[in-house]
């Protein structure tokens, strides 16, 4: 057994002399006394407690932390997931009763699996702070009931590369750290939040087989907001793509579900406001409260189209960031409460989205905001303008105002184009393209053993609309046309992905050439439409012909 408070207290002299000098430079800061004192009572600190809240922790910060966390304690197993652009490992923390770090040791435990992702965008870093908190606070013994049922997998740095491209100009008006942090985007300027679908960067290719591998029932994404002045703590959301699973939304939405758990719970142990994510914007019909976007390029849609439970976390970007990190570690800590009194019905929604075909039903291809039927009370914020002593630029801070306004919501999403699902997509086997990101989603898929001719449905394309090029280093293409029945002969080899498996909604969403984020959107077919038709074909049908799964 490994002792965890000795080892701990002893590299406690470490770390604070890691932050001893930003500490010396730092203005005076009254509570990172009281901070350090109890931290050093308790354990390891990270670089934001080291410094009284004015810097936040750099790449080799976290990477010790959670080695030394690792190292102390038998209930914390570390690992990398992948790697960034530039060859950084990313970390990935198991937190239970489990014999080691691998995939196969989780998912052989039977117990839930909750997934902690923090500072996807690297200027957004109290997620984090706040998952290294949640790490030490798991291995000092601060949620004992939890390893009977559930297992913690914690990613706090995802974005490593962005995070180490420190700039006191970066957010300039969020409220700290003031001693700068990343930017939000990677090492190859891509905002990896916009890369779940087409996976471009190394990163998302290696969530994807983080998913794949560990097969979190619960997923979190640790963010804060870009300005919006409301008066709440955290704003969050669940999946919001019409073709989730509807048992999904209804244990995140529904009563009784995880969010409206987590909101009672947050404000009865911190007085913290919580709500569904959002921003005032002036609508056609006057001002409402606008959510972001439905498409599954954005990771919690992304989890929703697997069959997972997701949320979305936005810390407010005027508290301070002490306030921030505490914020988002209470959203943690209730999202792993619930699951945890809760894990019979996690899994049984979990089980019953894989089991459900969707062949022959109507899934969504596109979908426009939703406005609530009734206007629903808003609590809107203030803020003042404060001076980062470092840079001279305005900051802004949240106070302890609450305006309630009645709005109209616009927090779901209503489908304005369906398509029926197939029974199986036929995937010309030198469509390389196609095939690799079916593979690095995780989708299954089997070829066909022999030549068969077969009727099929095609997509005739009427035309071809190109977006703007560059925007994620991809020029955006969408297709307009109609399926038409045809008779076509198949070669041995064809790929086929057959519907009757737990990612279909996923590989719909990827495969479908009207999809608004799918393999056309983000012209992964490049040189593959030009003779009028879609190459890939689909069929109501199932494949009877024998067939061989493909690795």
């Amino acid at each position: 057994m490994k002792r965890t408070a000795p080892l701990i207290r002893s590299i406690l002299s470490v770390a604070l002399s890691a932050g001893a000098l930003a500490v010396a430079i730092a203005p005076p800061v009254p509570a990172a006394a009281q901070t350090a004192l109890h931290q050093a009572e308790h354990g390891l600190l990270t670089r934001a407690e080291a410094t009284g809240y004015v810097e936040t922790s750099r790449y080799h910060d976290v990477i010790a932390f959670v080695k030394h966390i690792a190292a102390a304690s038998d209930r914390a197993h570390l690992t990398h997931f992948g790697y960034s652009y530039e060859g950084r490992a990313l970390p990935l923390v198991v937190l239970g009763d489990v014999a080691d770090a691998s995939p196969e040791a989780v998912r052989a435990s039977g117990k839930i699996r909750v997934y902690i992702q923090a500072n996807i965008h690297a200027g957004e870093v109290c997620g984090k702070e706040a998952a290294q908190i949640f790490i030490r606070n798991f291995v000092h013994d601060e949620y004992p009931a939890w390893s009977d049922s559930v297992v913690v997998l914690v990613a706090p740095i995802y974005n490593a590369d962005g995070n180490e491209r420190i700039n006191l100009y970066n957010r300039r008006r969020q409220n700290g750290p003031i001693g700068g942090m990343g930017q939000r985007a990677n090492a190859q300027e891509l905002d990896l939040n916009r890369d779940h679908m087409k996976l471009v960067s190394p990163e998302a290719r290696s969530l994807a087989r983080l998913l794949t591998e560990y097969d979190p029932h619960v997923s979190v994404d640790l963010h804060t907001t870009n300005g919006s002045n409301h008066a709440y703590r955290v704003t969050y959301s669940s999946p919001l793509n019409p073709n989730t699973h509807p048992a999904i939304t209804e244990i995140l939405k529904g009563d009784g579900g995880l969010l409206p758990f987590m909101t009672e719970q947050v404000k009865a142990k911190h007085g913290y406001d919580f709500y569904y994510y959002g921003g005032p914007r002036r609508g056609p019909e006057g001002r409402g409260w606008y959510t972001y976007d439905h498409r599954p390029r954005f990771g919690t849609g992304y989890v929703g189209l697997r069959n997972r439970l997701a949320i979305l976390s936005e810390a407010y970007s005027y508290s301070t960031f002490e306030e921030r990190i505490t914020a988002s570690l209470a959203l943690i800590e209730e999202t792993v409460e619930y699951t945890y009194r809760n894990a019979t019905r996690v899994r049984e929604v979990t089980d019953r989205a894989d089991r459900e075909s969707v062949v022959g039903t109507e899934l969504s291809l596109t979908a426009v905001p939703e406005r609530s039927a009734e206007q629903v009370e808003i609590l809107m914020g203030e803020v003042e303008q404060i001076t980062n002593p470092y840079t001279g630029q305005v900051m802004l801070q949240r106070l302890d105002v609450v305006n309630p306004e009645m709005m109209y919501e616009y927090g779901t999403f209503s489908s304005t184009e369906d398509e029926v699902a197939p029974a199986v997509y036929f995937v010309p086997a030198d469509l390389r393209p196609a095939v690799d990101r079916l593979t690095a989603h995780g989708i299954r898929m089997g070829e066909l053993s022999s030549e068969s001719t077969m009727e099929v449905q095609e997509f005739a394309i009427d035309s071809v609309q190109t977006g703007e090029t560059g925007w994620q280093r991809m020029q955006t293409t969408t297709l307009f046309g109609h399926y038409r029945t045809v008779t076509r002969t198949l070669p041995a080899g064809t790929v086929t992905v057959d519907l009757s498996q737990p990612l279909a909604r996923l590989a719909f969403y990827l495969l479908e050439p009207r999809s608004d984020d799918g393999l056309v959107t983000w012209n992964l077919l490049e040189g593959a439409l030009g003779e009028g038709a879609y190459p890939i074909v689909r069929s109501m049908t199932p494949v009877r012909r024998p067939q061989a799964l493909l690795p």
